[in-house]
């Protein structure tokens, strides 16, 4: 194995490369993280016969120019693809991987170069499509913690400071309750020019719509509780290449090495060698078209095939308290305490079913419909649905934001979807659904003044009414014990 590290059009770069003469393809990793992090990933991808090329994007670690997140990475990328065509061990294919950040570098170079810029295909872990799929929910709802967290650390610096959040939190508990959020930075002791420019970003399903184009195979990689899961299932979804194959297991954004309460034996995949075998067989020509893939059942420590989806049963809720509370962004209803609080008045909605008689299989979406109206210009709707073991614990099973300016939306009844779940639910379970005003520090706080939460520096309390009878709690649930199916098999066949 030989390791060089050339200049690449400026951006430093590492290449391992197998023993032998070659020629070799090649996989391309850019990342905002530190090259030197993926030596090990290099290495493993040069023992399986390929060149292995990794570099940091512009502005970041050893690579000269200025950081601007979401900016360069198709012309970088592109770059870097004829620099890899040109050498003499490139037989000239080339795979663009990433996970996270790195996977946008690699949508963005296969969905947004030209011609033979293009990868010959596409694996993309965690994906983080673009600025504005990060920085805001659907309805438009601002991803506060994620984003605080992730530009404290790696925005407007040349490196990284991963506890950089971490511990200006431990300094000042109420940091994120500070007025306006634009000013963080200076509460940070940072310099953040980007910051304020993020929350005006409005290129929600750039990528997603490119991928209707896509001429080249796909394996997109998630977890049920990364932040980006929503995404991931969306790209695979969207993507018209050749074949596309989705793996999604019970996981964290960390995929295989942050697995979920739910993980089971069976869950435990060995990433590095599924990735070198699909790549063998993408760039052979050997996939069948189509969409395919599999899909961890969390607590039934078994995998369906990709696409299974129950039929929506709707689950009976009775009213614990709250048809009428305060949603008051001085005491938000907190997204890291489950803690339902019992005094008066109350802070958010709260039903709860009957325990369940048998076990279930929740697969597909979750959404609440109900008849509500609050007394404020906007507001946000959060509902929180949360497994009640019968032996006492909690555990978040879903959650769904929706913004609604008051004053427009008419009539009071509304949906708010709660994402997707792959979820085997035991026997005895009770499901605890919260509707609140609030999901903070997860999401920031709606001022209910209809200005912009993020530059808002007054918060009005908002008076909010439910109406009990109208609450509609829909799960997908698989009418039989499903059979489990080789996750390998459905991502290589």
């Amino acid at each position: 194995m030989t390791v060089l590290r050339p200049t690449v059009e400026g951006l430093a770069t590492d290449v391992c490369l197998p023993g032998g003469a070659g020629p070799f393809p090649a996989v391309l990793i850019r990342t905002p993280y530190d090259r030197a992090r993926h030596l090990a990933e290099a290495r493993g991808w040069a023992r399986r016969g390929f060149a292995a090329v990794v570099q940091d994007v512009r502005g970041r670690f050893a690579s000269p120019g200025k950081w601007c997140p979401y900016q360069n990475e198709a012309a970088d990328g592109a770059a870097a693809a004829r620099w890899i065509r040109r050498q003499p061990w490139s037989d000239g294919r080339y795979v663009a991987v990433g996970a996270s950040y790195a996977a946008y570098c690699a949508l963005s170079l296969a969905l947004e170069a030209h011609g033979e810029d293009r990868p010959s295909a596409v694996i993309a872990a965690v994906p983080a499509l673009g600025a504005t799929e990060t920085a805001r929910e659907p309805s438009g709802t601002e991803k506060l913690l994620a984003r605080a967290g992730w530009w404290a650390a790696h925005g407007d610096r040349r490196d990284s400071d991963e506890r950089a959040l971490e511990r200006a939190l431990a300094a000042d508990p109420g940091l994120l309750h500070h007025l306006p959020l634009t000013g963080l930075p200076e509460r940070l002791g940072r310099n953040l020019p980007s910051w304020a420019g993020l929350w005006r970003r409005d290129d929600r399903g750039r990528l997603t719509s490119r991928a209707a184009h896509a001429g080249i195979p796909l394996l997109a990689v998630g977890g049920h509780h990364d932040h980006f899961t929503e995404d991931t299932v969306a790209l695979w979804r969207a993507w018209a290449g050749p074949s596309a194959r989705l793996l999604l297991g019970p996981w964290g954004h960390g995929l295989v090495t942050a697995p979920g309460p739910d993980a089971g034996p069976a869950h435990r995949v060995s990433l590095g060698e599924l990735y070198a075998r699909w790549v063998l067989r993408a760039l052979g020509g050997d996939l069948t078209p189509g969409h395919h893939g599999a899909v961890a059942l969390g607590g039934g420590d078994l995998w369906l095939p990709a696409g299974t989806e129950g039929a929506p049963a709707a689950q009976r809720l009775r009213l614990l308290h709250g048809s009428v509370f305060t949603a008051d962004p001085d005491r938000p209803v907190r997204s890291d305490d489950l803690t339902v609080p019992e005094g008066d008045p109350p802070d958010r909605c709260v039903l709860v079913t009957r325990p369940l008689p048998r076990p279930l299989d929740a697969v597909g979406p979750v959404r609440v419909r109900l008849r509500a109206t609050a007394d404020t210009p906007s507001a946000d709707w959060a509902a929180r649905l949360v497994a009640l073991a019968p032996e006492g614990t909690a555990e978040p099973l879903a959650v769904g934001i929706l913004r609604r300016e008051e004053r427009a939306a008419g009539s009071g009844e509304f949906t708010i979807g709660l994402g997707r779940l792959a979820r085997r639910l035991t026997a005895g379970t009770r499901l605890r659904l919260e509707i609140a005003g609030h999901h903070f520090p997860a999401h920031a706080r709606n001022p209910h003044t209809g200005g912009d939460p993020m530059t808002a520096d007054r918060l009005l309390a908002s008076r909010r009414a439910v109406d009990p009878p109208s609450v509609s709690l829909s799960l997908h649930v698989l009418p039989s014990p499903p059979s489990s199916v080789d996750p390998t098999k459905e991502i290589l066949r």
